[in-house]
């Protein structure tokens, strides 16, 4: 008992940092299983400590790798360049010692934290004597959802990973080893699999449960998952449930359920959380006493360049790269980043942005920085000596009129999107094309493209496939997706699209060193040296190392990841 008591004690008891409606309930923190779970309350408090498992309390528990995962693809650098990048950089530009990495070691113990919990939950919510059959079913499928979530995390990052599929005590699982990667991945299908039949649609839940996982994100996310194995088919036929354009008619059909917002504008707004493009987001409430909130604002925003821009950390800043790849009339690129010589930021008004502008003339090196690269009257300066691209990412800042009235910067409302509807038209195209069904493939993706303001596109085959996989790149900018992307996606000739871009002849690297193509502010600061990716090696880098921790207090029983030290 005194065992069952310590788990509940480690796993129990958390430091709010998201709680809206369903997850301002309390949770409790030591609670004795045997006369646990014996209402329905209890259930539900529990069960809102598996959502809270998602982001685990904290800067960074989960953020940090949320993050290093932008960082290690082409789309962002470390970007702070005034302070130690120890969290970041072993990982970030491929040093190859990435082992003993902190964050990577806490995102390994947190994810293994929320399927504990999830398993208890699983295990003793089937059992309980809840008179409510219907929700303590949802309670339980709940929970399988957020289980193979966290398995999916797992295993995108490092592999196949043991797997706890049930509540155990800690001498039970001792000498666990690794599971290929198809078993867990297989796993996680039948989690996913198992909660969408029992779900509720988002549709069916009342405003104050809004947040909850829903059949459509069960189905969105299990999507994914064959997505990442190849498994086309089984991808196409779990996506299209959710698209009216693929013609599907059967019962379990959620066609209707979401849809793209007008707006690009407004994927990101506070004002548009949980929105009808939502299938799955962090739920954030802002407290300023508490300082209960998001923190990703603040960890990637700009730092010392003005009070009312707000004094940020600077981390994860988006590259030149990423800001060309974008046309010049797709809305989304002033949507995604905000740079040195803007005019305007998107989301705020005039007098707002007067007022933002006013507070940054003020910093030092606003009128060299002006005159040195040339930049417009009245523009926006991000200062370069302090980060590597003078750039942030607009997806995350929250706009003046946004900010509460009394307005803690370490802390947003903004809630965070793990899965949108865009995600699940882009992943329905990809399906399809390798399918050579070139009709869905190409309506799926022009939905897309037509609510960014670009025109419709009409290439088949492998020219589709390179237009769908492009467009996943300026659409889900810094949405956790690029990285895993990239690792998976094939050239012609089989060989992983990251060892195109990155290594001595990687197609970035070069981008970022060639006199001809590299950026003037990113250049001038080298305190993040521009050529990231220079050490990539394929035969390692398509996976992050297994925390060396995990390793050796396994006793070998954790293989570590090819080539690791």
């Amino acid at each position: 008992m005194k065992q069952l008591l310590a788990i509940l004690t480690l796993f129990g008891s958390l430091t709010f940092t998201s709680c809206e409606d369903f997850l301002t309930e309390e949770v409790r923190g030591q609670q004795n299983l045997d006369t646990y779970f014996t209402t329905a309350d209890e259930c539900e408090a529990y069960i809102t400590g598996c959502y809270q498992d998602i982001t685990c309390g904290g800067w960074w528990n989960i953020n940090t790798v949320w993050l290093l995962s932008e960082m290690c693809s082409d789309d962002a650098w470390m970007g702070n360049t005034t302070q130690s990048q120890s969290d970041y950089i072993s990982l970030a530009h491929y040093q190859g010692n990435g082992a003993s990495n902190g964050p990577i070691s806490n995102f390994w113990q947190y994810r293994y934290k929320g399927i504990l919990r999830c398993n208890v939950a699983i295990d003793r919510i089937s059992s309980a004597e809840l008179e409510d059959k219907e929700l303590q079913a949802r309670l339980v499928a709940e929970a399988r959802f957020l289980r193979g979530y966290f398995y999916f995390e797992l295993a995108r990052n490092f592999g196949g990973v043991p797997l706890i599929t049930e509540f155990k005590m800690p001498e039970e699982i001792q000498g666990i080893t690794r599971a290929s990667l198809e078993d867990t991945y297989k796993f996680i299908e039948e989690d996913l699999i198992a909660a969408a039949e029992v779900l509720p649609k988002r549709s069916e839940y009342a405003d104050a449960d809004m947040g909850r996982a829903t059949s459509g994100a069960a189905l969105g996310l299990l999507g994914k998952v064959y997505l990442y194995q190849e498994k086309w088919t089984e991808a196409r036929d779990v996506l299209q449930k959710l698209i009216p354009e693929s013609g599907y008619t059967g019962e379990d059909a959620q066609t209707t359920e979401y849809d793209l917002l007008p707006n690009f504008g407004d994927v990101w707004d506070k004002d548009f959380d949980n929105s009808v493009e939502s299938l799955f987001e962090v739920q954030y409430e802002y407290h300023a006493t508490l300082a209960v909130g998001g923190s990703l604002s603040t960890i990637t925003g700009a730092r010392s360049c003005g009070a009312a821009l707000g004094d940020g950390w600077a981390w994860c800043q988006p590259t030149a790269n990423l800001e060309a790849a974008y046309s010049e009339d797709d809305e989304r690129r002033e949507w995604t980043i905000i740079k040195t010589g803007c005019t305007e930021i998107k989301g705020e008004t005039e007098e707002n942005f007067a007022k933002i502008l006013n507070d940054n003339k003020d910093i030092s090196v606003y009128d060299d920085c002006v005159e040195k690269y040339n930049l417009p009257e009245n523009s926006l300066v991000i200062d370069p000596s302090g980060h590597k691209s003078a750039r942030i990412i607009r997806k995350y800042y929250l706009p003046l009129n946004d900010r509460p009235e009394v307005y803690n910067t370490d802390k947003s409302p903004l809630n965070h999107r793990i899965l949108r509807y865009a995600d699940v038209l882009l992943m329905y195209a990809e399906a399809c094309n390798e399918l050579n069904d070139d009709t869905h493939a190409q309506a799926a993706l022009n939905r897309v493209r037509n609510r960014a303001g670009l025109a419709s596109v009409s290439v088949t085959g492998n020219e589709l496939r390179h237009a769908i996989r492009n467009e996943r790149r300026l659409e889900l900018a810094f949405e956790q997706n690029r990285l895993y992307d990239i690792r998976r996606w094939k050239d012609d000739n089989g060989k992983p699209v990251i060892a195109n871009l990155m290594g001595e002849n990687g197609s970035f690297v070069k981008w970022n060193t060639d006199p001809a193509t590299r950026d003037a502010m990113e250049w001038d600061n080298q305190g993040e040296a521009s050529d990231k990716g220079k050490s990539f090696r394929e035969d390692r880098d398509l996976l992050f190392p297994i925390p060396l921790y995990e390793v050796t207090m396994s006793n070998g029983s954790i293989e570590q990841n090819p080539n690791w030290n």
